[in-house]
């Protein structure tokens, strides 16, 4: 993976999975950890397909979690700590958006799966998806949350014409 897109990713992850926690133990966090990293990490390569979009995207920086913590009204309870602040000033609203959508919509998740399969850092990172586009059932129970459609729909639906788009797909089709 790009040295750019890394710090998106595992901040676009951290998101995720804090907006959608599991409900149980340190092995269901982690799958659902697992499949949040899978999805940002396939929107992210749709999002900044070549080298130089995440160079380009390292050097402006991506733009913060605000606008997402307003949909999901985490700005309302407590100012967040200067560590906080670091890390959601590194999450990309329209990534997490899309892996949203990726999460909750199996069509989508494929689709984007494959749309990856030729983008630049696919060529030398592994491209094993399989929690995303097909978890098995403790993924599933574990990510209840962040897959729900309904549960993610104020994220998902921030960006997801974005990515129909992206994707080529017709909008009418995808529903």
């Amino acid at each position: 993976m790009t040295a750019g897109l890394a710090p998106v990713i595992a901040a676009t992850t951290h998101w995720l999975t804090r907006a959608y926690p599991s409900d149980g133990g340190p092995a269901q966090a982690a799958r659902v950890l697992a499949q949040a990293r899978q999805a940002a990490t396939v929107a992210a390569w749709l999002r900044y397909p070549t080298e130089l979009d995440a160079g380009l995207l390292a050097m402006l920086g991506p733009g913060g979690s605000g606008g997402l913590d307003r949909v999901m009204r985490a700005d309302e309870h407590e100012e967040p700590s200067a560590a906080d602040r670091i890390w959601r000033g590194w999450v990309d609203e329209v990534v997490a958006s899309w892996a949203a959508c990726l999460l909750s919509d199996p069509r989508l998740a494929a689709d984007a799966v494959a749309a990856t399969a030729d983008c630049e850092h696919a060529q030398v990172v592994d491209r094993d998806f399989g929690r995303l586009t097909a978890p098995d059932a403790d993924d599933a129970r574990a990510a209840a949350l962040l897959r729900h459609p309904d549960l993610v729909a104020a994220v998902a639906n921030m960006h997801r014409a974005h990515l129909i788009e992206r994707l080529r797909l017709d909008p009418v089709e995808v529903g």
